[in-house]
Parts: structure tokens; sequence; C-alpha cells
């Protein structure tokens, strides 16, 4: 969500501190501002809406100096305005913070007992009022904004900067994600390494609870009883930071065609040598072990999870629960023995799911991460961690992480199906034959993108659509309308074809378009009776199905897009691809912000 920067820097910080943020856009964010030093004077910019708007204040009102902070902000307490922008001051400090002061009120009411006044509607302006308060009490800023951390509760990152202070930054984690950045006598600190990719590939990934002291030459760490804390320094892969759009219009445009080739190296990465089982990282599991899977995720990676559950207990005949990650621990569910939970997160740092895993810790007999950050938190709290190797994804509206995680979880539920005796060695190794032509079959469905292009010009005179699928295909018809919804802000809704007939039918006439995900499988016959219900009803089907099912139905719908046929396992990973492109032309055609929609965030790090 909101994204930090800090500079301890031998240039002028101002320039790198806005191409830093520029990296962070991704994150979503509805304004940006930065504080500098110069001459120990502390000095700040802020402006709302897109970086471009602080850029051009910076071009007729500059800041100079070599220190400084930045920040991206996604609103969360008090609407996005100038006050209420990061960094926050007060007196001789200045904070940026990304996640939520849960107590802030009652700091701030211990505060306004003080005579202290408040200029925003932010929980963050309470930090930097305490530690403005305790500095007047003769505590130096060190010791100021460690006592402020002891009164905090919630997920916070946050970076200080002191007026007078040229050689000194303080961060805090707790909940929400930082990383501190080496340099050549200069030091930095960011929401990740994306934005710190310019400036370094030695990155220090601190932990919860860490406190953290920085000059150019030193890096100070405590752990959350105030204990000196040694944490490590990797060297962090530069394609993996890499966020220029390869001719592309927009990332997601990018991205969406990068699927092809990130999808074959998730392949090849589980892969064994032979071609003829699956391998996995480190001890791997043994799901001769496991009597129950329990499936864990947000948004788009939940319906990855949906996906999974069909593979896993069709295929290997193991049990599963699905549960968004937000409800889970709250309805604090039994975990029997041999029960595993397995996380799906594209950034390894979703409050929620990082917050059910935790619940599972000391419950589940393994906890397993299918994540596209291997240095995250969630994986480094899993006792395994499987990357999906999708690469940086900068669209806020997954594609590529997305088709990855199915990859992935669906190579996982072969694993526990020949563990478990549900295949033999000959299925297996059939089932991985035909994974390894999905890449194929993607490049060939890619030539169909515009006729998905003219699809979508129509979808775009639509104000409510909906998308039906069963089976495999019901979790896609949810991700299709989430992908349409979050791009185009166009309402859309999807249901299991079976539930038509128990509610939305109503919906049905010519002017609410119907998507219906549907291949030639066991299921086509069922699909596309309730596809005729919609037609009885004057509904429009924009029918998504391979050839056979087109010469079965194609004459009955009102716009037919035609796949290659794939094994039917395969196909939730391969329609993912329509969805994609039909919500993308549609946001295009509407001129919608594809890349940054509004009120978004990529990286969700507070509940």
């Amino acid at each position: 969500m909101c994204g930090i920067v800090g500079v301890l820097g031998n240039h002028e910080a101002a320039p790198i501190l806005v191409e830093a943020l520029k990296r962070l856009e991704y994150r979503g964010y509805d304004s940006a501002g930065i504080a500098t030093l110069n001459g120990g004077h502390l000095d700040r910019r802020r402006a709302v809406g897109k970086l471009v708007n602080l850029s051009d204040l910076l071009v007729h009102d500059p800041l100079t100096g070599k220190s400084g902070i930045g920040h991206t902000r996604w609103a969360t307490h008090g609407a996005p305005t100038v006050d209420n922008a990061h960094p926050h001051r007060a007196g001789p400090v200045a904070v940026v913070h990304n996640g939520i002061i849960e107590n802030f009120r009652e700091i701030r009411a211990e505060l306004a007992e003080k005579d202290i006044r408040f200029t925003t509607e932010t929980d963050t302006e309470t930090v930097a009022l305490l530690v403005q308060c305790l500095m007047e009490q003769g505590l130096s800023p060190r010791e100021a904004a460690l006592e402020t951390i002891k009164r905090l509760t919630g997920a916070y990152a946050l970076c200080f900067l002191f007026e007078g202070e040229e050689d000194l930054l303080i961060a805090a984690r707790q909940g929400s994600p930082l990383a501190i950045g080496h340099g050549e006598n200069e030091m930095f600190v960011g929401s990740d390494a994306i934005a710190l990719a310019p400036m370094t590939n030695r990155i220090t990934y601190l932990e919860e609870g860490d406190f953290a002291v920085i000059t150019r030459s030193s890096l100070e760490i405590l752990d959350r009883e105030n204990r000196p804390a040694n944490r490590e320094i990797r060297t962090v892969s530069i394609k993996n930071t890499q966020v220029d759009k390869g001719g592309h219009q927009h990332f997601m445009a990018k991205e969406i065609a990068e699927q092809p080739k990130v999808i074959g190296e998730a392949i090849l990465h589980y892969l064994s040598d032979d071609g003829k089982s699956v391998v996995l990282p480190g001890k791997g599991v043994d799901f001769t072990q496991i009597d129950r899977l329990s499936l864990v995720a947000c948004g788009t990676a939940f319906y990855a999870c949906l996906t999974a559950k069909y593979w896993f207990e069709q295929i290997a005949g193991l049990p599963c629960d699905v549960d968004i990650a937000s409800e889970f621990r709250y309805r604090e569910p039994p975990i029997p023995a041999r029960t595993a939970a397995l996380f799906v997160s594209q950034s390894g740092e979703t409050a929620d799911t990082l917050a059910a895993l935790r619940f599972c810790e000391g419950k589940a007999s393994s906890i397993l991460s299918v994540v596209n950050v291997p240095e995250s938190s969630i994986a480094r709290e899993s006792d395994l961690a499987l990357p999906i190797l999708a690469g940086t994804e900068i669209g806020v509206a997954s594609t590529k992480a997305f088709t990855c995680q199915l990859t992935v979880l669906y190579m996982l539920a072969l694993k526990a199906a020949h563990d478990r005796g549900a295949i033999g060695d000959d299925q297996l190794t059939d089932h991985l034959s035909a994974l390894r032509a999905l890449p194929s079959a993607f490049n060939t469905a890619l030539e169909g993108s515009q006729a998905m292009a003219a699809a979508a010009q129509k979808l775009a005179e639509a104000r409510d659509i909906l998308f039906l699928g069963r089976g495999l295909m019901f979790p896609l018809a949810l991700e299709g309308a989430l992908k349409l919804k979050e791009i185009s802000y166009i309402h859309a809704e999807a249901y299991a074809s079976g539930e038509l007939k128990h509610g939305p039918i109503a919906l049905i006439d010519k002017h609410v378009p119907v998507v219906v995900m549907a291949p030639r499988d066991a299921l086509f016959d069922k699909t596309t009776s309730n596809m005729q219900e919609v037609i009885a009803r004057s509904g429009r089907v924009l029918l998504i199905t391979d050839p056979p099912g087109a010469t079965e139905a194609a004459d009955d719908a009102w716009i037919t897009l035609t796949l290659p046929q794939v094994e039917p396992n395969l196909t939730p990973i391969l329609y993912a691809l329509p969805a994609q492109l039909l919500a993308y032309h549609t946001a295009v055609a509407k001129g919608t912000d594809v890349d940054q929609p509004r009120n978004l965030a990529k990286s969700v790090t507070v509940e």
C-alpha cells in the first residue's frame, strides 16, 4: 500500500527520492511527498494525486540536501489532501508511515490534554507529535523514537528524519515490510527492494519488531526485546527489480504477454531433469503424512486457492478447506493433526494472510506458502516456501502472478497425488507432458487478442456484466469479474452456473452481457443449458470455449472467443488469459487507469 523511501546519500536527495517513489507507484497511492535536510534545516513538499504533481511542485519550489525521506500515501485515516499527505512533521521531526496505528486515538487524547494541537486527520501525525513531545522532555532523537515505538499498537513501517541530524535515519517495522539498502558510504530505506534497485542491490530486511538506527557508515538493529540483532545482507537479483514497460502501452499488457515465458520457467523450476516428476526445494513435503490441506489467501490469490481445491481433491484425493484470509483467524477454525496450511500471496506481505499464517503456527503440522517474493515475511515464516517465479509484477490487477500461482499449485497437487498413490508414474508423466505444452497454448491464445479487444469494445458500453462457470471454471468466472471491475469500474459479478436460477437470472435482460466460460469438458452440456436460459430471456452471451465447444454452441452466442484445446485440468490456467484481456481492453476503451486503478493497492499491508 503506502510506499516509503529514505536516503542518507552523497548526492542531492530529492531526485533520488522521487525516482524511488516512482518505482513504488505500483503499490497504489493518492498523494505523495518528500522531506529533506539542508544545513540541518528540515523542509518538505507534498502534493495530491500522481507523482508528476509533486515533481512539478519541486521544479517551482525545490528542496536541497543529501538526506531525506519520501512517501506515497494510500489514504486510510483522512481524505487524500495536502494536509494529510506524508511526510508529517512536528517541530524537529518528520515521519513517513505505512500501516495503521490502532491506538492513535488514545495517544491523541493524551497529547490533547497537554494542549498539543493537531492539524491533520491521520493516525500518523500522532506519531510525529509524540516524538516531538518526548524530545521536548529532553530525550534524544533515538530515545524519543524508541519510546514512541513502545507505545504503538497496530501495523507500521516507520522512517524518521530529524532536524539538525544530517547523518541519521531511524526506522522501525511491525507488520508492514521495510528494507535497508547498503551503498558506498550511503544508506537507504525502502518498502521493498524494487524502490532501492537503482541505488543498491545489497539489502537487509527488517524482521518483526525491529528498530534500526541508520547512518551513512553504520546500521544498528534492535529486536523487539531491545537486544542487538544481526540481520543478513542479501544480494538481490537486478532481474527481479526491473520495472520498464518493454514497449507496451501499460505494465498490465506487458505482464499478460510475459505469461508463456514465466509459466514455462515455473514449470521447469519444479520439474525433474528427466521431466517425469515434481521436485520441491529444500526438504520438500511428504503428502503421505498429511490428511487435510487448509488453503488461505486474499483476492486473486484466493481464487487460485479455490481452483487448487478441485485439483487437490479430484486428482490427489486430499480434502481441502479454502478460506479468505481476512475471515480465517476470526472464526478460530480447529486445525486437526496432520493438517498442512498453505498460504498464497504475490507480495508475501499481505497483512491478513500473514496474520492467518501466524495463527496456524504451532497448530498445523506444516506451513507452506506460494509467493512471488522469496525474501518476504510469509516466505521466511513458512516451513516451505514455493516461489512462483513470475518476476516483478507492477500492474495492480494481477495477471502473470495469478497464472504462475495456478501453475505451481497444480504441480504441487500432482506431487500430492503421486505421493498418496492416487496416480502412478505413467499418469504423472502424462500430466506433466500436457503441462509442458501449456506455454505454447498461451502463445496461440495471445494471437486472438484482437478478437478479445473487439469484444471488449462492446462490453465497455455495459453498466453490469455477469460471469458464469461450472467446476474449474467457477473460480475463473470469479477472477474474470474481479479483473473487469478492478480496472474498468464496470459492475461485474460471477456465479456458479448452476446458481443462475437461484436469483441472478432476475438480472438478465438485453442490457446485461453474460460471459460464459465453458471449455468442451464433462460439464459443458450443463453449462450450455444455463446459457440457453440466458438467451431465452434476451440475454447476450459472450462464450469463451475451445474449438469443439465453438462447433456446438457458437451459433447461439452473441460473441464467441475460441481458445486452444488443452487437457481439462489445465483450462483454468489458460482461461485466465481471456479474463485478463477482456478486462484490459475494456478499461482501455473506457479510458481508465489500467495500471493504477482508483482506490486499489498492489500490496495490501494493513487489515
